[in-house]
């Protein structure tokens, strides 16, 4: 659950900055210190106190994450609300590091879009802001609802949304070749992004029980980007685009 905050800011940074690959640079490496310190923040000051490790309940089945739809019925006609945090602090401790990355977003992120503005438009300036005050409270009630979903399917959620980024940036930049890809920095700071995001779901996934058969599995970073780059010929984005914004 970290890393979808990071995933939705990385995104709607590429999506609303400048022609400039030093805006989105500066704003991706922001981005990943805010959600670190607040990963690290809200570590600190779970139990034990102090310590970047948790102490945790440990998850053995789905309705743990949903303690409060088993109060007790004695009678069969009061209930008795006496439920606790069954999954101990792994529900509580998204919301702590949601409102971390909130506030550090808040304090750190406009005094680096107003250092950067020469490379932003005015209109755009502070878009990715705005967008993460709609996809934070988004974010919350999804872990209020779904937490319980969210802790088993969080790995392939972020693969998912990571290959859906990439493709759409990729088709959105007209990037149809090699040579389009290396053209500017900013296409290679979205790529190393982008697999950065595959190698932590693929570890996810795996879990690196096994090193010898699951470190082979990170060779398989790079296939997304490489299928694409060799089929772009044959799907012609920039023409899907053309037809789209023509109306056809």
């Amino acid at each position: 659950m970290a890393m979808l905050p990071l995933v939705l800011h990385w995104f709607f940074i590429e999506w609303y900055s400048g022609k400039k690959s030093s805006s989105a640079l500066l704003q991706h490496v922001t981005a990943l210190f805010e959600c670190s310190i607040a990963a690290i923040i809200t570590l600190l000051i779970s139990d034990p106190i102090g310590s970047l490790h948790i102490r945790s309940c440990k998850v053995k089945k789905l309705s743990d994450w949903y303690t409060m739809l088993y109060n007790p019925s004695p009678d069969y006609i009061t209930t008795v609300h006496c439920t606790q945090e069954a999954v101990y602090p792994l529900y509580t401790i998204v919301f702590k590091y949601y409102a971390f990355c909130l506030v550090l977003m808040m304090l750190l992120r406009p005094l680096l879009v107003k250092k950067i503005a020469c490379g932003l438009g005015k209109s755009d300036r502070f878009k990715s802001i705005y967008a993460a005050l709609y996809f934070f409270p988004i974010l919350t009630v999804l872990q209020a609802v779904g937490g319980g979903l969210l802790y088993y399917a969080f790995p392939y959620i972020i693969l998912v949304l990571s290959l859906v980024t990439l493709a759409v940036y990729m088709s959105a930049s007209e990037v149809e070749s090699f040579k389009d890809l290396l053209a500017r920095k900013k296409r290679l700071v979205v790529l190393f992004s982008h697999w950065l995001l595959h190698a932590y779901g693929i570890i996810s996934i795996s879990k690196l029980d096994k090193l010898e058969q699951d470190l082979p599995l990170l060779a398989l970073v790079p296939a997304p980007a490489l299928f694409y780059l060799l089929t772009a010929k044959y799907t012609e984005p920039s023409r899907i685009l053309s037809e789209g914004g023509n109306g056809h």
